[in-house]
């Protein structure tokens, strides 16, 4: 599935390989990021959270499923919110890796 402008602010769910790992975001709340090709030519950064979730051990060419609030951008777009909500107000989002999720 092919991610556009109009999908801005919907909760997803993909699944893809890790292309590229990122240094961590430490401004204010602390990010996990990597790159994850999910097919149709298209990229996807995600942002995880690593003050409300553990840190993701992915390596390059892994498999991930990612449930998180998908932002367009011109560069295919991000995903955050791949964490439980600590105010239990929505499901939230996780990370499956191997045999673990990751919320």
């Amino acid at each position: 599935m092919k991610f556009e402008k109009r999908d801005d602010g919907r909760w997803i769910e993909v699944t893809g390989f890790v292309r590229r790992l990122l240094h961590d975001d430490n401004d204010d709340s602390r990010h996990q990021r990597f790159i994850v090709d999910i097919g149709d030519r298209q990229t996807l950064l995600i942002a995880h959270n690593l003050d409300l979730a553990s840190r993701v051990p992915v390596g390059l060419g892994d498999r991930v499923v990612v449930r998180g609030m998908y932002e367009w951008n011109d560069l295919g777009g991000l995903v955050h919110w791949t964490h439980h909500d600590p105010l239990g107000i929505e499901d939230g989002g996780w990370i499956r890796f191997g045999r673990r999720t990751y919320e």
